[in-house]
C-alpha cells in the first residue's frame, strides 16, 4: 500500500468543502455563581470562526 503525500491531501480539501470535517466541537465549563457547581456547554462551530467565538466569551 502506497503512502499518500501531503500535497495530495491538500488537494482533497476542496473536494471535502461541504463535509462535516469543517466543524469543531467546543466544550466550555461554566460555573454556577450560586452553587459553585460546574456544567458544560457544547457547541459545534465552523473551524474558521473558533477564534471569534472564544474571544466573545
Amino acid at each position: 500500500m502506497a503512502k499518500v503525500s501531503k500535497n495530495a491531501r491538500v488537494a482533497q480539501r476542496k473536494a471535502n468543502a461541504g463535509s462535516g470535517r469543517d466543524f469543531v466541537k467546543i466544550v466550555q465549563s461554566v460555573k454556577n455563581p450560586k452553587t459553585g457547581t460546574y456544567s458544560y456547554k457544547e457547541v459545534m462551530i465552523h473551524k474558521d470562526k473558533v477564534k471569534a467565538y472564544l474571544a466573545k466569551k
